[in-house]
């Protein structure tokens, strides 16, 4: 008899400690609104963009690059440098969107796909020497610029996955525990050689990362809803348990466009708990159309639209 009350007491238990994990883990909606900015040299301004007071904003500057200069031909192992526009996005203007508007924060993000004429290279010397390299480079940035996050945008690499692991998990590491970031985010997309660089970093690190920015952009051209919504499928499962956001590009890239369906299908996921928020690339293209997709995205994560 003991013994049976002492099985009912320890499933009792074990069902609510289950429940318990299972609401932890529930997915919900969130109103992330994140911009790329300041890669393309348009002259655009943080003052440009407007923003909606009921968002959480994240703008992310693009581009810091562990290069010297636009005429560098090869990495200089994790000491970073400035490639966006800092003319119109320096310190100042940086302070002042925040200062204006509270619900603003201001993130950098790490590598892209160029410099100058040629890719932009992942390609330590070695895990500790780019480490520290990285961490000093970019503390002094982060803190110049008052910036809040990174975000991780290398496309191109010169390194295995668990190199890549290993150094992008560490920088991230050090630079919260440092309390010199206060979020990261990384942004793959559908590519072999890529993926298995970010998926390495993923299963070792993920409980670092606070967002998955996802380049649903780089889809074929022509993306219907239902393909959408499986490639985010796929995705939330490759990246387990992390905040994959969608996404769209206001350039000529591809993927499902807001003409053709992106917020038909960011509603889909909305109703089912899945909308963890939206990113576009990006507000230098965007200035040409009167930042018209980023007004509609933000009255749809603010449940205005």
């Amino acid at each position: 008899m003991e013994l049976r009350k002492l099985f009912i007491t320890l499933l009792i238990i074990e069902t609510l400690f289950i429940s318990q994990i299972q609401v932890l883990a529930a997915p919900t909606n969130s109103s992330l609104f994140r911009e790329y900015i300041g890669a393309e040299f348009k002259n655009v301004k943080f003052t440009d963009v407007p923003i909606n007071p009921n968002v959480k904003f994240h703008f992310i500057l693009s581009f810091a690059i562990d290069y010297d200069t636009l005429n560098s031909s090869s990495p200089n192992n994790g000491k970073f440098n400035i490639f966006w526009d800092s003319n119109n996005l320096s310190p100042s203007q940086v302070s002042s969107i925040k200062n204006a508007h509270s619900n603003v924060k201001v993130a950098l993000s790490l590598g892209g796909d160029s410099v100058g004429d040629g890719l932009a290279y992942f390609s330590p010397s070695s895990v500790d020497s780019w480490v520290s390299n990285a961490v000093s480079s970019l503390t002094r940035i982060i803190k110049q610029y008052h910036l809040d996050g990174i975000d991780i945008d290398y496309e191109h690499f010169k390194a295995d996955p668990d190199t890549f692991a290993e150094c992008i998990g560490k920088l991230i590491t050090t630079l919260k525990r440092n309390k010199v970031i206060s979020f990261a985010s990384i942004a793959p997309f559908d590519n072999d050689q890529v993926q298995k660089q970010y998926l390495a970093l993923w299963r070792k690190y993920g409980h670092q990362i606070d967002y998955v920015n996802f380049q649903f952009y780089a889809y074929d051209k022509g993306t219907t809803v239902p393909q959408f919504l499986d490639y985010f499928k796929t995705q939330s499962s490759n990246y387990n348990g992390g905040k994959v956001l969608v996404s769209f590009g206001t350039d000529a890239s591809g993927g499902l466009k807001p003409d053709k369906g992106f917020f038909q299908a960011c509603e889909k996921l909305k109703s089912l708990q899945q909308l963890h928020g939206i990113f576009i690339w990006s507000a230098d293209d965007s200035k040409a159309n009167s930042f018209r997709y980023e007004k509609e995205a933000q009255g749809l994560l603010a449940g205005q639209r």
